[in-house]
């Protein structure tokens, strides 16, 4: 890590859950806690049905909009016939970022075991817009924020990471 002052990045939160409310949404809350506790803003915040139109609605009016500069989308990502993360999302990408969701099913290997292979956790970028795709367990959100997401969305980490790209974004303004 370096001196510098770390960039604050403009976020959003979507639970994908048919169960879920904001009542509940622990794994939401988990990512927003995390979020804030790194110095980012949670700009935009929601929950909506596993259903690929409602989350494809949500999330390209995210993309679309110039404050936020990431989106982490909990929920969806599993091998069920339910879950539709994936088929929502990544149509919408101009980008993927394979070694994202690599990586997350090599970590949770030692905490699941085989299990993992069920994981389609995935991210990518779309319209400059970075878009982190999470499974919805606490545990799994916990793991991608302590393994991966907490040192790529951190500005100071080298020898590289996500948040440069915006201060360099910036800089170029």
């Amino acid at each position: 890590m370096s001196d510098e002052s770390p960039v604050s990045l403009a976020c959003a939160v979507l639970t994908v859950s048919d169960t879920r409310s904001a009542g509940d949404d622990t794994s939401g809350n988990l990512l927003a806690q995390n979020l804030a506790r790194a110095g980012h803003q949670c700009v935009r915040r929601d929950i909506v049905k596993d259903n690929v139109y409602q989350i494809r609605r949500i999330l390209s009016d995210w993309i679309a909009d110039p404050e936020v500069q990431v989106i982490l989308t909990t929920g969806g990502t599993g091998f069920s016939h339910r879950d539709y993360t994936p088929a929502a999302v990544l149509p919408l990408l101009d980008r993927e970022i394979p070694g994202f969701g690599e990586l997350f099913r090599q970590i949770s290997h030692t905490e699941i075991g085989s299990s993992t292979i069920q994981s389609r956790a995935f991210a990518g970028s779309a319209n400059q817009t970075l878009i982190f795709c999470l499974p919805g367990s606490n545990n799994a959100c916990e793991t991608a924020w302590e393994q991966i997401l907490r040192e790529q969305l951190d500005s100071r980490h080298r020898p590289c990471n996500f948040a440069t790209h915006f201060k360099n974004r910036e800089e170029d303004n």
